[in-house]
Formats: C-alpha cells, structure tokens, sequence
C-alpha cells in the first residue's frame, strides 16, 4: 500500500506542480481564461454583480491560483501539513472539475486553460485528467498515514515558502516583460497573414435555416417552399446540424482600420520593415515608465526611415497621446482589444516587423534594447 500511496503521491504533487509554472510563465493567459468564464455566468444571469467584481480582479485571482497550484504540489511531495495539504488539494480539483465538465457539457467555452497555451487539451482530456486527479486525491486522503516528511523539521516548511516566492517573482517578471516561453500566434518567426487564413483541412459548421412570416397576425415557420407576397418576412432561424472541424484560423480577430475606418491589414503587413507598437488603452500603459526610451527609439527609426505604426483599442486616447500632448506623429490603427491581448501580454508591446513575419517582440520593460 505504501508503494501505491508514493506513486499517487509523486504523480498528483509532479502535476500540480507542472500545471501551475505552465501558466506561471504566462499568468495573463489564465486571467483572461477566467474573464471569460465570468463573462459567461454574467450573460447567464448568474449573479452579474459578483461575476463583474471577479472579472475586474481577475488577475488576482490568476496569480493566486497558480501560486497555490505550485505550493500545493510542493508541500505534498514533501510532506508538509499533510492534512491540511490534502484538504486544500481536494477543494482545489473539485474546483477544477466544476470548471472543466462547465466547459465540456456547456459548449460555452472553447477551452480552460488548465495547462495554458503551450500544451491546448480538449475539453473531454481535461475534463478525465481531473477525473484522475480527483480519484487519486481521494484515495491519498485515505491512506494519508503512509504519507511521511521526506524532510525533518523546518525544511520542508521552507520549500514551500520558497515555491511560493519563486512562483511569485516569476509572474512578476513575465508580466513586465512578457512570457518566457511564448505559444501564442503571434510568437517570433510566425507569418500573421498566413495564420489568418483558414486551415487547409478545416470542415466547415453545418446549419439548418428556417423562415418565420407573417399573414393575417398569424406568424408560421417554412424551411423550403417559401410563400408568396401576401406573406411578410418576420425573421430567420439558424440551427447548428452538426459542428465542424478546425475550422478557425490561428489568428481569427486581426485587423487593423485607420481613422476612416478602412482595413488596412494587409497594406501595412507587406511592407518591408517596420514596428508595430501595441497599446491596449493609454489609461492602463503607465507612460511614466517607457516615454524616455520610446522618443529615442523614434528618433532611431525616423534615422532608418523604418515607420511605426500604433495599434490600440483607443483610438482617441492613443492620438492625443502621441499626436497632441506630443509631437510624434504616428499613425494610430484601430484594433480589437482581444486581438491585442493575445498579441501583445504587456502594455505596451513592441513588434520589429519584416513583411507579415514577427522578427522580435519587446515589453515596454526593454524597450532599451531596441535604441542600443
């Protein structure tokens, strides 16, 4: 018995500890992950008020997940506390588990997130993964007294301390200076014009369309045979059949309209050289901290005559910004504030552009690096 309570031990302590520093190194993935949910249950009507609350501190929150993730994990392959730990880890995965058939029986949501970016799993896999995690938990729960300290007294206490520091000063990093590993679509070497298109082997969704009109204050639904004029048209009903298959380009939410309105993706994407210098909304980006460095690396540049060009959600703010109280004259594009949150983690992010293809990709923390 004690040889199957080591192996659960190892397995369940290695996973927690494997799933939460796969989204340390990108803890704003799993905050927009949960906006999404909260987004859901409030167009649900399930307590808008709270729902709006948990979304407004949803990053908060997304640190505090993974750092108990990690800490959990750690304290359990040590041997810390081990009531306490198995307690928290039951409450943890039964949390998971709620989440996870939500997504799989719902349809509501395309994913959870449970192991970020870097590792995408079907609702069903995460769904049965913490399954597994669940039965193991319980059955360590159990047989808790075969579980002893790999350590004596104070250490391992420390190793937990330590776990949870670390995984702290890590989300701390990435979020200045964007993720260490980047999984993204928009990550270095990839062709944006290229992941917009939709894949070669996607199967399209297949609907069923009916129409409702109106005849004497009687209103009937036809799905073929239409009637004649006497009848007026009501509406239109669209009925998914049956879902399709890869069938949403990598990078679906793209573009970029000037001041007129006009799409101007693919006229900026294929030129040559040039920055794309992201900005999510001027109210958020603290220009305190990168004003200094971005002027300079204007000035260098207008010295290459390399264009940057300033991608926001805020058109307006952005142009007062950089057109108004200051003089740089940059075109502003307008882009959708989705698209700049899976394209740019930091707020600012810098592009160097050649043609569709992302050569380097800069936080507002090393913007220095661009003006050497």
């Amino acid at each position: 018995m004690k040889v199957a309570v080591t192996i659960a031990r190892i397995l369940v302590g290695v996973l927690f500890i494997f799933s939460g520093l796969v989204k340390a190194i990108d803890p704003l993935g799993l905050a927009y992950k949960m906006q999404e949910f909260f987004e859901v249950w409030k167009d649900s009507g399930y307590l808008p008020g709270l729902m709006s609350w948990l979304d407004a501190h949803a990053f908060m929150f997304s640190i505090i997940m993974i750092t108990l993730e990690v800490a959990f994990g750690v304290a359990l392959l040590v041997g810390w506390r081990k009531k306490l730990t198995m307690r928290l880890l039951l409450l943890l995965i039964a949390f998971f588990t709620f989440l996870t058939s939500y997504v799989l029986f719902s349809g509501k949501i395309r994913a959870c997130g449970c192991f970020g970016d870097c590792i995408p799993l079907t609702p069903i896999q995460t769904f049965t993964k913490d399954i597994v995690l669940l039965v193991l938990i319980l059955f360590l729960l159990r047989k808790q007294k075969y579980i002893e300290p790999i350590f004596k007294e104070k250490l391992p206490f420390a190793l937990v301390l330590l776990s949870v520091i670390a995984t702290c000063l890590l989300q701390m990093h990435v979020v200045e200076h964007l993720p260490t590993t980047d999984c993204l679509p928009f990550k270095k070497g990839n062709n944006i014009l290229e992941l917009r298109k939709m894949p070669a082997d996607a199967v399209p969704d297949k609907f069923s369309y009916s129409f409702i009109y109106e005849k004497d204050g009687v209103k009937k639904e036809f799905t073929s045979d239409l009637p004649d004029s006497t009848w007026k048209f009501v509406d239109r009903k669209q009925t998914l059949v049956e879902k399709g298959k890869n069938n949403m380009p990598p990078i679906n939410d793209f573009s970029l309209s000037d001041a007129e309105g006009n799409d101007s993706t693919e006229a900026i994407l294929t030129k040559p050289s040039y920055y794309l210098f992201f900005v999510k909304n001027m109210e958020e980006a603290n220009a305190a901290k990168w004003q200094s460095v971005f002027t300079d690396l204007v000035k260098k540049a207008r010295q290459q005559q390399l264009p940057i060009y300033v991608l926001t959600s805020d058109p307006k703010a952005a142009n007062v910004f950089f057109n108004v109280t200051n003089s740089y004259n940059l075109p502003i594009y307008t882009t959708d504030g989705t698209a700049i949150k899976t394209a740019a983690r930091a707020n600012p992010t810098i592009f160097v552009m050649k043609g569709p293809v992302v050569q380097e990709k800069y936080s507002w923390a090393d913007l220095k690096e661009l003006v050497k």
